[in-house]
């Protein structure tokens, strides 16, 4: 399964020639055999954020878009607030899961505000701006990405066409009563 994604790096100092934790998270796309199709360095302002994230979710086939950097507390980072401001719906256990896998390796995890939502069918992550915390959140994760893709296109469960499908031909064996 190839999954398509977009890297969206928030910061008003990197450019695309410096961002090292973008270019770090596009070569471990790579390795999955996954494709990156966008990555894109933008202002760390929630408005700029937010088109940044709504113009990757809805005007690209991205499964998956990363941000990366503006999740922590200094009053710059406000990724949280603008994946918020574009999402469907939460997705709280990916989040969770990034930082039980790095609060192992660093007691700094838990200063993480990074978020992960939902928006159609596109999966949008917050990552750690620093490329050593954005690779760890990213290894804590990796391998739930292809099932959750394939959940929000619509695989993984029964559908009511298969499930229908699946009682008649019980009906027609005599298996229901």
């Amino acid at each position: 399964m190839t999954i398509k994604f977009a890297i969206i790096t928030c910061s008003d100092t990197r450019t695309l020639e410096t961002d090292e934790a973008g270019a770090r998270l596009e070569e471990l796309i790579a390795a999955e055999g996954w494709e990156c199709i966008r990555r894109v360095v933008e202002k760390d302002e929630r408005p700029f954020i937010a088109g940044a994230l709504l113009d990757a979710c809805d005007h690209t086939d991205a499964d998956v878009v990363l941000t990366c950097g503006g999740s922590g507390l200094s009053l710059r980072d406000v990724t949280p607030e603008a994946t918020r401001d574009v999402a469907d719906r939460e997705v709280p256990g990916i989040a969770e899961a990034m930082r039980v896998h790095s609060l192992k390796i660093t007691p700094y995890a838990m200063l993480s505000r990074a978020i992960c939502a939902q928006r159609g069918r596109t999966l949008i992550i917050n990552l750690p701006g620093s490329t050593k915390a954005a690779t760890e959140n990213w290894e804590g994760i990796v391998a739930a990405l292809p099932h959750a893709v394939k959940m929000m296109a619509g695989g993984g469960h029964d559908t009511q066409k298969s499930l229908s499908e699946k009682l008649s031909a019980a009906a027609a064996r005599g298996e229901l009563g």
